[in-house]
Order: C-alpha cells, then structure tokens, then sequence
C-alpha cells in the first residue's frame, strides 16, 4: 500500500492546480495522516534530484518547477505566451503587468485603440483579473497580473521582469516590447 499511497499522492499532486493538505490526502485515499505524512516526505526526498519539488507550508504540499531550472520553464512557456496571444494581446499584458493596477480606458490611451476584447481573453486564459475598483465615476475595474501569471512566466515576483526607464520618454513604447524577446 505504501507504494500505491505515494503513487496516488503523486499523481494529485500533478493535477492540483492548488496546494493539497495532508487532510484531503488522507480522506482521498483512505488512509491516517501518518501514513500521508511520511509518503509525502519521502517523495520529496525524491523529488529533490529531479526537475521538480515538492515543497511544503504547514499541512500544504505544491508539486512545483526546481528553482534552478526555472528560468528555462519561464522561457519556454513565454515562447509559448508569444504563439498563444497576438501581438496585441501581449501589448496589453505588458502593459498591465508594469502599470498596475490600471483601467481599460488607462491600457486604450497607452495603446490608442479599444482593449476590451483583448482584456476579456487574458482574464479568461487567468493572466490577469480584477484587482480593485477606481475611486472615480463609474467605478472602473482595475486590473493586475495573477498568480498564475507569474507561474506562467516562471518566476517567482514581478521585479524578476526587466523594467523600463521610467524617465524616458519612450517607456510606454518600451513596456508595450517587454514580452518580445
């Protein structure tokens, strides 16, 4: 059973999109915590000559990318967000990314044309979402980057990003290249 436990903690932990506890573990499978506890220990044991880790917060364990390794996850799946969104989109996401919180109607002046559609498809794919609402008429949506975001990118904070000068004049133009690399 030992085997099959660490198999099947293995594998949610593949697909959970969250961290799991050793409660929900120990109902999903069966089994006392105990036991849910040493599996999980010793997968991360394992776990730490390989790509990946197991890494833990409290009751909570996340299957994640090696820290070592990151940044060549962050380039490939940043290729990726470059086939998957247009141009435009990834303009838009750049934008958000070093001016948020912002507005649509801030993005459309930086950019000069509508954003709503392009801000729909990146709140839908989770790269970023309603933050606040603007103390002003109307009350518009503000809008940051997520955390899948920055998981997406492969880093672990927004200040691992490259930023623009922000005296110079041409750092609207310059936020609007950042994910053409």
């Amino acid at each position: 059973m030992k085997e099959n436990l660490q198999n099947i903690i293995e594998a949610i932990l593949f697909v959970a999109e969250k961290p799991v506890s050793i409660k929900e573990f120990a109902k999903l499978t069966n089994s006392l915590a105990i036991d849910v506890q040493k599996s999980l220990l010793e997968l991360m044991r394992d776990y730490k000559k390989r790509g990946l880790r197991i890494i833990r917060k409290g009751d909570y364990f996340h299957l994640v990318t090696a820290p070592e390794i990151a940044k060549y996850v962050g380039k490939y799946l940043n290729e990726e967000l470059q086939k998957e969104l247009g141009e435009a989109a990834l303009e838009a996401l750049a934008i958000v990314t070093y001016k948020q919180p912002i507005t649509r109607m801030e993005i459309e002046k930086i950019r000069g044309v509508n954003c709503e559609a392009i801000l729909r498809t990146l709140q839908i794919k989770g790269l970023i979402s309603e933050v606040d609402r603007k103390d002003a008429p109307g009350k518009p949506i503000l809008y940051g980057t997520t955390f899948e975001f920055l998981q997406y990118l492969g880093v672990e904070s927004l200040e691992e990003l490259p930023r623009p000068k922000e005296d110079d004049k041409e750092g609207d133009k310059k936020i609007k290249q950042t994910f053409k690399f």
